[in-house]
């Protein structure tokens, strides 16, 4: 996964791209729903392990059926292109 710092029309462009992501001060939010929590539970599993290979953790929540999720790079203090590929891989597995 690529740590590049981006530059803002560069992340503009991406988030653009980026379905269900919203790019806020932050960095990238997205919230899912799901059926109960034990299926919230399950999808914050996989992405456990996808950030664990990726060392690169999200900061995120549960309450019952959802899933809050904010992707941001401290070292940068804004969005990199390792927001985005996380992002893109959590999508993958939402489906």
């Amino acid at each position: 996964m690529n740590n590049a710092r981006l530059t803002e029309s560069e992340i503009h462009a991406q988030a653009a791209q980026l379905s269900d992501w919203q790019l806020t001060e932050s960095g990238l939010v997205r919230q899912f729903t799901f059926a109960d929590f034990t299926r919230a539970f399950q999808f914050m599993q996989q992405v456990a392990v996808l950030a664990e290979r990726a060392n690169h953790h999200p900061e995120w929540s549960n309450v019952y059926s959802k899933v809050d999720i904010t992707l941001t790079t401290h070292e940068y203090q804004g969005v990199s292109q390792r927001d985005f590929d996380l992002a893109n891989a959590i999508n993958r597995i939402s489906l």
